[in-house]
């Protein structure tokens, strides 16, 4: 019996004994593997509690003597909790997570066995930089780097098995000093934003003297049964399905969506989520997504450096949590063909150590001035750096999703709803009218009568647009599932950052001119509103009437990844993220080689993967049922019966023959594709080549006859798992 039949027939049995925990109280176990402040409290010295508080809070750097106090207590807490290991955590550019694992044991001089953990341990470690992507920064012989301690992030424990290991998290330089992670240019968009948008807001509260950037993700994913999965190379190799024709029932029913979540998959939901609760992740949402077998999950919204680590971690966990019901979860932005992908839809805002929400519309003139300030001022950065924040979010696998009819087109634009869209063009008609003090309090009073009523959520909502304002927020669609939010999280916050940098310059001029402040604040807002209006639009991004207009504004619609990373290494890029103190020149180029080199790479296996089943499992499967169709042909004309009584099985076996040569052909034309571009040294040459002449130029055509043969072979023969099958048997 084959894989696939051996996996359907388990999975009855697989489902035996796998209810969930017993109901837990959330706030009972919330937090309790973290080392939260209020742990810290109990296991820390006065000193060493105020350094940390003062270290989290303010951005100081920690005494290394104090940072010995602060090891020692998290280390007593967590061997309070079992853990005899720990590691500096961290999230460098291969797109997942690392870890190398050390034990507190130690011996001492004379041989004596002790437990230790020191204030040089907890803030920095050498792992190998060379073995990690660098693009080039890094070389082989150059091995070393640096993990340093993120304070602001806390430290918690992850547990495997019956094992226990304490996670520091950790920036990730090399030893001359660049980036080799997504957390360090974070942490710098951050700050750069926090000292932009706290200049801004002097002008409206001199009070604020902190701005952070928030931020709520939602986690699409798949879930599919473990053998039916492992039953497919192509999903083990890559996490998406190279071949597979449509199921009859697909999402056309439209009876998945917030449907009644699956028992099994329930289990395991309340068994990750337990698990997350504990580490510290706020989840608050769980539902099943539009496509069979798609769900999702969102938390509480976090600072973003915080939320950042948390998405990250929970990938994780979901993995690892799905391996004890037998169960595997798919991050990939397109797993199956047909049917709607994953995002990981980034809501964002800011909000002031005074506890006002920047983007949410406020009760007075002057609070709605404000608002009306960032949220034009978040408009502007859109529409100025629209290839940036394109760049942000390529990949080989968002490539298959993004203006699929399910996700946001590769054309950034900007949603705000009627009645915002109203606000902005009234501002924009004064284009001519010189504000004075008369127009002041009068102007106050228009944006009065029209903000106010829009408090939270009174705008609509737009799936088709990349970026959309949802109420007190703006909600960034175009992530995709397996991403790392940091990424488009930097670029966002450092194009925002650079955005008030420039309006607050742009005030302060025409203060200097002698324009009273709100007055100068209203100026340039019209401004802005009419040099960034094109990037605005309500309509359907899906259309090909937008694809004609946004060619007709002049908006970038960068389609494949080669192409949007250029954006990366433009001189206008290499400027916003140098003067923010983001990105370096050189960190730049790095971080474009490695994007290269990843998508390559991805196409690269996927070609293999297409390759390798084409020749082993589906020729095979179809020569089979053509002999199977040869042999009963002969066999009824040596019974001497008339031609019409195996037309059929001869107009079967005809198709079959066809797709057979077909797929053998472009297979071998594929390979000897392959090795060409392989030969091209250009890393983006190399790139635009596997692109155009390997997968636009075979994958499709290749899938097309092989679903085609899914089709026609004899269901007994045929050895993959189907659509039918993963998404519907759990």
């Amino acid at each position: 019996m084959s894989l696939r039949f051996n996996a359907i027939s388990n999975i009855s049995k697989e489902n035996d004994g796998l209810a969930s925990k017993p109901s837990t109280k959330i706030t009972g176990i919330f937090g309790e593997s973290v080392f939260t402040l209020k742990t810290a409290r109990e296991f820390l010295s006065d000193e060493a509690y105020k350094s940390l508080i003062t270290s989290i809070r303010g951005g100081k750097k920690i005494d290394r003597n104090v940072a010995s106090q602060i090891a020692n207590g998290i280390r007593a807490w967590a061997e309070s909790k079992g853990v005899t290991h720990y590691t500096h955590w961290f999230q460098p550019l291969t797109g997942t997570t690392a870890e190398k694992h050390d034990s507190f044991f130690t011996l001492k001089s004379d041989g004596t066995a002790i437990e230790e953990f020191d204030g040089a341990a907890l803030i920095q470690q050498e792992p190998d930089a060379s073995s990690f992507p660098s693009g080039g920064l890094r070389a082989t012989f150059e091995a070393r780097g640096y993990t340093a301690w993120d304070p602001s992030s806390p430290a918690f424990i992850i547990e495997t098995g019956d094992g226990r290991t304490l996670c520091i998290p950790t920036i990730f330089v090399s030893y001359t000093g660049e980036s080799l992670d997504y957390k360090a240019p974070l942490l710098k968009a951050l700050e750069s934003l926090n000292k932009s948008a706290v200049e801004v807001c002097n002008y409206f509260d001199k009070n604020v003297t902190k701005v952070t950037a928030t931020l709520g993700w939602e986690q699409e994913y798949f879930v599919i049964d473990e053998a039916l999965a492992n039953a497919r190379p192509d999903l083990v190799q890559s996490g998406r399905t190279v071949f597979g024709a449509a199921p009859a029932k697909g999402q056309q029913l439209e009876d998945h969506y917030f449907g009644s979540i699956p028992e099994r998959v329930y289990a395991f939901m309340r068994d990750y989520e337990a698990e997350a609760y504990k580490l510290g992740i706020p989840l608050r949402t769980r539902h099943n997504e539009v496509a069979p077998a798609q769900f999702e999950c969102a938390p509480i919204f976090e600072e973003v450096n915080i939320a950042v680590d948390h998405n990250t971690l929970l990938m994780d966990v979901m993995s690892r949590v799905a391996k004890r019901h037998k169960l595997v979860v798919l991050l990939h932005e397109k797993p199956f063909a047909g049917i709607n992908g994953s995002g990981k839809h980034n809501n964002w805002s800011m909000a002031t150590d005074t506890g006002v929400n920047l983007l949410a519309p406020g009760k007075t003139p002057k609070t709605n001035l404000m608002f009306l300030t960032f949220f034009v001022n978040t408009i502007k950065a859109v529409h100025d750096y629209a290839d940036i924040l394109r760049a942000a979010i390529a990949s080989a696998p968002n490539d298959h999703r993004l203006g699929a009819n399910e996700a946001p087109p590769a054309i950034i634009s900007v949603f705000v709803g009627q009645y915002l869209a109203k606000v902005l063009a009234d501002v924009e008609t004064r284009v001519g009218h010189k504000f004075d003090e008369q127009d002041e309090a009068i102007l106050k009073l228009d944006l009065h009568r029209s903000i106010p009523e829009l408090m939270l959520d009174n705008t609509d909502r737009n799936r088709t647009s990349p970026f959309a304002f949802t109420g007190n927020k703006f909600e960034f669609r175009a992530v995709g599932s397996s991403a790392n939010c940091a990424i488009s999280m930097t670029v966002l916050n450092t194009i925002v950052a650079d955005t008030l940098r420039k309006f607050k310059i742009d005030v302060d001029t025409l203060i200097e001119k002698g324009d009273k402040k709100e007055i100068a604040i209203m100026h340039v807002i019209q401004k802005y509103i009419v040099e960034s209006k094109k990037v605005l639009f309500e309509g359907d991004g899906y259309s090909d009437d937008w694809h004609h207009e946004a060619e007709r504004r002049g908006l970038p619609n960068l389609k494949t990844t080669p192409v949007a990373l250029d954006a990366m290494v433009t001189d206008k890029a290499k400027h916003l993220f140098e003067t923010n103190n983001v990105y370096s020149h050189t960190e730049l180029e790095a971080r474009h080689e490695i994007e290269l080199e990843k998508y390559i790479k991805k196409v690269q296996i996927e070609a293999r993967i297409m390759g390798d089943l084409a020749i082993n499992h589906i020729l095979p499967a179809a020569i089979k049922y053509q002999n199977e169709l040869l042999t009963n042909v002969n066999g009824l004309k040596a019974a001497g019966l008339p031609e019409v009584a195996y037309a059929s099985q001869l107009s079967i076996l005809k198709e079959v023959s066809e797709h057979i040569q077909i797929i053998h052909t472009k297979v071998h034309g594929m390979v000897e594709a392959r090795k060409i571009v392989n030969n091209i040294e250009n890393t983006r040459t190399k790139a635009i080549a596997y692109e155009s002449q390997v997968k636009s130029a075979f994958f499709d055509e290749i899938r097309y006859h092989v679903d085609k043969l899914e089709g026609l072979v004899d269901d007994e023969t045929w050895t993959l798992p189907k659509y039918r099958e993963m998404l519907f048997l759990r």
